[in-house]
């Protein structure tokens, strides 16, 4: 069954470690079969407090999401992130 991850971006902190964060995101995903099905296009808040931007990506399970997240290359990566944004991320199986 396949997974999803979503970000969904709040506040912007520190736009330089976003960059930083953005730079290195990609060369983490070598090896995964995980599939970006949104990335900050234009949203509509349709409930709750509006955020910044979203991202979308499918994995073909919730453990492969979460072995990708967990995996030393995007914890590296994702330090970066957390200087930059406020985030809200979840996983989620699909149906």
């Amino acid at each position: 069954m396949s997974a999803y991850i979503v970000f969904m971006r709040e506040k912007t902190l520190n736009q330089s470690e976003l960059e930083a964060y953005w730079s290195k995101v990609q060369s983490t995903m070598q090896g995964y079969s995980l599939k970006v099905l949104a990335a900050y296009g234009r949203h509509q808040t349709l409930e709750g407090p509006d955020v910044e931007g979203v991202v979308i990506a499918e994995f073909p399970t919730l453990e492969e999401a979460r072995e990708w997240y967990d995996s030393p290359a995007y914890q590296e990566a994702a330090k970066h992130r957390f200087h930059g944004a406020v985030y809200r991320g979840l996983i989620v199986d699909g149906v």
